[in-house]
């Protein structure tokens, strides 16, 4: 791992190592093909609804602004295990976000005066058996008897013990960290964090910077950082997704309860679904990067990126779209890093050349676009779209990150 970036230079770090990374990896992201997804029918006739769709809209009561900062950081600590998402499918019919929501709903509606599941003691406390409860994940897998032929036994194992352990790991650790440091819950870590990064800083606004500063070096399980043959690499996408989530939450209440940030420029949040799809639109093209070019064989062929990039086709089934997804390739740590580098450096060129772009007066929202609005459509369109539903994506296991 390397060292953490200069102090006020960990957004610059994550654009430029990125950027970095792809070069050296001879990735190849052409204005071009930029173009060409702009001025797509698929991009034109979706953007502006989809991309709002941000996956934070949380059907619960909360007793206060701070129990509520609480729930969504936890929540952002939890965003990922999205190498899990088949096995979760097969288990609970839901994917690696709609999971770890639904957990994370669980840990608050189990809460109660006496054992608050969301608190720094209570994360500390929390057993595999609790985590997989609340999941509604069975871990044993079955193997046959190793002395008695024709006997199957259940034994603790497979992707989704592994997962759960992970979960189960990263809460009791951060629980800790936050009993050792005198505070009483990730939300109060953060609300100070928010504080400390208006000050100074006109109107109250807070400083992206010093947020993800103190968040990443903090707590390990936002350290989201490797070194990829020899060449330094920061995604933080989880503390970036907090940070967005904070503004998507609280931004529109009048005065809001804390400092707000402004995460228009911040990068965006890197995870499995964004080089995958950026592949799979003919933005990425990997098929000069020796240790990634067999991953997608099919993607960026002419014939798929015409249907692709088509408007929506419009007789979708609900039970289509409800389908199990295809497995995709299987990656390692490198290849992750690699990737995900590849979709931040990309999403910074898109909106760079969206906000040069010339276009007709009814398109003149494509100058306007925003990293995290960008972000969430490629998010939410994944989805959106039974089409790119079935596409394959990248899956890494045994990752906190994403």
């Amino acid at each position: 791992m390397p060292s953490f970036p200069p102090k006020g230079k960990f957004l610059e770090a994550i654009t430029e190592s990125s950027k970095k990374l792809c070069d050296a990896s001879g990735i190849s992201i052409q204005p071009q093909s930029i173009e060409r997804l702009l001025r797509s029918p698929a991009f034109i006739t979706s953007y502006q609804r989809v991309s709002k769709d941000h996956g934070l809209a949380l059907p619960l009561k909360f007793a206060s602004n701070m129990e509520e900062l609480n729930f969504i950081s936890i929540m952002s600590l939890l965003n990922f295990a999205s190498g899990y998402r088949i096995p979760l499918h097969l288990q609970t019919g839901r994917g690696a976000w709609d999971n770890i929501r639904a957990l994370c709903f669980g840990l608050y509606i189990s809460s109660t005066d006496g054992s608050d599941l969301l608190s720094a003691k209570g994360m500390k406390s929390l057993s595999v058996a609790k985590i997989a409860e609340l999941m509604g994940i069975n871990l044993h897998v079955e193997k046959p008897h190793a002395q008695i032929p024709g006997v199957v036994v259940g034994e603790l194992g497979g992707p989704l013990y592994e997962l759960v352990k992970l979960i189960t790991q990263v809460l009791n650790e951060t629980g800790g960290i936050l009993i050792n440091s005198g505070y009483p819950n990730l939300g109060a870590f953060v609300a100070e964090a928010l504080k400390e990064a208006a000050r100074g800083q006109s109107n109250n606004v807070a400083d992206v910077e010093i947020i993800l500063e103190k968040l990443v070096q903090a707590f390990p399980a936002f350290q989201d950082m490797s070194e990829v043959n020899g060449q330094p690499i920061y995604c933080f996408k989880k503390a970036l997704f907090l940070i967005h989530a904070i503004v998507v939450r609280f931004g529109s209440q009048s005065p809001p309860p804390f400092p707000i940030p402004d995460t228009t420029h911040v990068p965006v949040f890197s995870d499995n679904v964004l080089p995958s799809l950026l592949i799979h639109l003919g933005v990425v093209d990997i098929s000069a990067c020796q240790s990634l070019s067999g991953l997608f064989p099919h993607a960026g062929s002419s014939e798929t990126l015409e249907t692709l990039l088509a408007a929506a086709p419009v007789n979708t089934s609900p039970t289509e779209t409800k389908k199990v997804p295809a497995e995709g390739p299987l990656i390692t740590e490198n290849q992750s890093f690699i990737l995900r580098a590849a979709a931040i450096h990309a999403c910074e060129l898109i909106v760079q050349i969206a906000h040069e772009l010339e276009v007709q007066d009814d398109q003149k929202w494509i100058n306007e676009i925003t990293l995290p609005d960008l972000d969430m459509w490629l998010w939410s369109i994944a989805k959106d779209r039974a089409d790119y539903r079935a596409l394959p994506r990248m899956a890494a296991q045994n990752t906190i990150y994403f």
